[in-house]
């Protein structure tokens, strides 16, 4: 039999080296100077909140509802980021825009196409801030800002609404709803056509408002008198 086939020649397996030397009392201290040198090092402290530091450009922090640039949500309701989402943090209810007029029992439209997102809600009690749902959205619709203090210390008040989601209207922009740019489209508006509102948008939400507080004056006067 040989050297190759005794089972019994060796302990010591096929890929270790010639039995190391016990270390000496040198290369025991040695191991400690990290420790040592960190000692004596000025501690960093962050004086947070007063001061915050920015953030990385690509930080993932609080989602976002984006608009176009009439006021329009850029939002159609499709899901696809609730289905993308890996921790099922995000909860969307789609609706259908309606054109009928607001006098005639219409609900007014809310963004370019044919949906818009009714119900969106985002529970950062799950969200693990990966982003994926933000590459699934196929209108750039949601995107995400450099936000980060979510801290809370009621759970309710950590799952944030549309209202609180979607992006402030800058200006030139109209709160909806009311009807796109007239002659234009749905990818008109994908394309960056639509750069403003137009006066016919601006008349119609200002009939919009003033019908809405028309029709909410006699339940303030009944409340008054009671």
């Amino acid at each position: 039999m040989t050297d190759n086939q005794n089972p019994q020649r060796s302990e010591v397996g096929p890929h270790t080296g010639p039995a190391q030397e016990e270390p000496g009392l040198l290369a025991s201290v040695a191991g400690f100077g990290v420790t040592f040198a960190t000692m004596f090092r000025k501690v960093v402290t962050d004086s947070y909140p007063e001061q915050r530091h920015p953030t990385a450009p690509r930080f993932h922090g609080r989602h976002q509802l984006n608009r176009h640039p009439d006021g329009l949500e850029k939002c159609v309701g499709c899901e696809l980021c609730a289905w993308a989402c890996p921790a099922d943090a995000i909860f969307v209810q789609g609706a259908d825009n309606d054109d009928t007029p607001i006098e005639e029992g219409g609900t007014g439209r809310f963004s370019p196409g044919e949906r818009y997102g009714r119900v969106y809600q985002i529970n950062y009690l799950r969200c693990i801030f990966c982003g994926l749902c933000i590459e699934a959205c196929p209108t750039r619709a949601l995107t995400m800002t450099s936000f980060y203090e979510l801290a809370d210390d009621n759970r309710a008040d950590l799952i944030f609404t549309k209202e609180q989601l979607l992006a402030p209207l800058q200006e030139g922009m109209l709160p909806p709803p009311f009807p796109m740019v007239e002659g234009t489209t749905q990818k008109d508006y994908y394309e960056g056509a639509v750069t403003s509102a137009t006066e016919a948008q601006r008349d119609y939400v200002e009939a919009y408002q003033a019908g809405a507080e028309a029709a909410a004056a006699p339940t303030d006067e009944h409340e008054e008198a009671r």
